[in-house]
């Protein structure tokens, strides 16, 4: 298979720095990091003994770089996504050791000249995550070889990316030829590679969804990782756009069986299950008018065993669909539904 290059490639395995945060929330990134690419993963450089741990071993930057640390992610998102000043000089630092920097907020690496300088000097990377490719094409509509599944959802934050990684990590293991495209930035840092959606212009949105996924061996899967939803009232249209380009043979939908509105804006209320499926597939025609539904992922987290496994087998039956948790049951099933549905 031909392999377009994408926005960023990052330099694996990573140090994961996490300053002086002292909640997991903030730490999410590394948190996603280490829990879906610990492979990827040397160690964590805490500057507080009061900074959240993730069990893994204490490096500083020069001992990271023994250990085999190519790049320091930024594995911390305080509110606003700006890089606290007070970061800057262990970044310094990292940069002085021969680490790239990586880093997925809104403020930018580059626009910091301490940074700036001191990576000119050392001959490192200053890769911010958020900055999609400055030549993306609109896009073409034109079909490509290879499959493709999409996750879709009722809503954002909804389990998007841990579905598709859950998928790809079994198809990993079935030994299928698959890559999983990152959309987001924590699904960036863990496979080292993607575009991300929410920092396109929306006329490139498409194109650089047929760019993430280019044409493929007939037998090769793209796993995509999904963005928003259809009924967000911010991102539908970073939604629409990835659906479009990303041609999806299947769709895995993402709902939640006990959040009412959309997260964060109170009065819009979440779809129905069909609803949301019947919009999604009919948004998906547009450019593969033979999509098809292969599972339905829900959170039972709430639930205990048997009800969980009562309400998906409902579901399933509902919408001719696999209904699966991937954190609790695993995708054994559904991944068995993408052969059957995309042979």
């Amino acid at each position: 298979m031909t392999e377009k290059i994408t926005s960023v490639v990052l330099q694996k395995p990573y140090l994961l720095f996490l300053a002086d945060v002292d909640d997991m929330v903030t730490a999410k990134t590394a948190c996603g990091i280490r829990d879906w690419a610990r492979d990827s993963v040397v160690g964590q450089w805490r500057t507080s003994p009061k900074a959240v741990d993730l069990g893994l071993p204490e490096f500083d930057p020069e001992a990271a770089v023994v250990q085999g640390a190519r790049s320091v992610v930024v594995g911390a998102a305080p509110p606003g996504g700006a890089l606290p000043s007070h970061w800057v000089a262990s970044l310094v630092e990292a940069a002085n050791a021969g680490l790239d920097i990586v880093c997925g907020l809104h403020s930018k690496l580059s626009s910091n000249a301490e940074l700036v300088a001191a990576a000119r000097k050392s001959g490192v990377a200053l890769i911010d995550v958020r900055t999609p490719p400055q030549d993306l094409p609109v896009g073409t509509g034109i079909r490509r070889s290879g499959k493709r599944v999409l996750a879709v959802g009722a809503d954002s934050a909804i389990g998007k990316k841990y579905a598709t990684l859950s998928i790809a990590r079994e198809m990993a293991r079935r030994g299928w030829d698959h890559h999983f495209r990152a959309t987001g930035q924590t699904g960036i840092m863990i496979s080292g590679g993607g575009i991300p959606m929410d920092s396109v212009v929306s006329d490139f949105l498409a194109g650089a969804a047929e760019v993430l996924s280019p044409d493929a061996d007939p037998g090769h899967w793209d796993v995509i990782e999904g963005q928003g939803s259809l009924f967000h009232p911010a991102y539908a249209g970073v939604t629409l756009g990835l659906i479009h380009g990303s041609q999806p043979d299947a769709l895995i939908y993402c709902h939640s069986l006990t959040r009412e509105e959309i997260d964060g804006v109170p009065g819009y209320r979440l779809p129905d299950l069909a609803t949301g499926i019947a919009r999604n597939i009919e948004a998906a025609q547009l450019t593969n008018p033979d999509v098809r539904l292969a599972g339905i992922a829900i959170n039972t987290a709430h639930l205990s065993e048997d009800e969980a496994r009562e309400v998906m087998t409902v579901l399933a039956k509902s919408h001719d669909a696999r209904c699966f948790d991937p954190l609790r049951f695993g995708v054994e099933a559904v991944v068995d539904r993408l052969a059957e549905l995309v042979p």
